[in-house]
């Protein structure tokens, strides 16, 4: 189990990491990066920046290289943001969650018919049409409730209270 104080600083080095990709690295290699977890020995030395390129293969081996080179610059701004004894260093890890996500959706699309993508669409039709039998039901006593004012009749809630003795 980790501590929550190795948590806490690679919640921290997630976010400096990413502003730092965003704002400050100008390397024209680094482009489409999304950190998405990093995690921390420890010992708080080594951090695993675990990040989400998009593009072909051979865009994102040329970002992951340019990550790399840039790896002294992010660990100086992580120095800068917590205060460890060590600053950890940092390993960039290509994360392929997302992609892999992607490929079983489309593999789910071409296996399952459309009748049955299409279900969850006919059931929140049919919560709706189930809403309105359930609006006609009162419906009567709304008619009746007109039908007691324009007939003049008063009803036992505009009557006024009985005199207190």
């Amino acid at each position: 189990m980790t501590s929550r104080r190795v948590l806490k600083a690679a919640e921290a080095i997630r976010e400096v990491v990413s502003m730092a990709i965003l704002t400050d690295l100008r390397d024209p290699r680094i482009q489409g990066v999304t950190v998405t977890f990093v995690e921390v020995s420890p010992d708080m030395r080594v951090a695993k920046v675990h990040v989400s390129i998009m593009g072909s293969e051979a865009v994102q081996k040329l970002c992951l290289q340019g990550l790399k080179s840039s790896a002294g610059f992010l660990q100086l701004k992580i120095a800068k943001r917590i205060d460890t004894r060590y600053t950890p260093v940092i390993r960039f890890e290509l994360d392929l969650g997302v992609k892999k996500s992607i490929a079983i959706a489309k593999m789910l699309g071409e296996v399952l018919p459309e009748d049955e993508v299409a279900a969850p669409d006919d059931e929140a039709s049919s919560d709706e049409a189930s809403s309105d039998e359930e609006d006609s039901e009162y419906d009567h006593l709304v008619d009746e409730w007109a039908d007691d004012e324009q007939n003049g009749e008063e009803s036992p809630d505009d009557q006024p209270p009985p005199p207190k003795h």
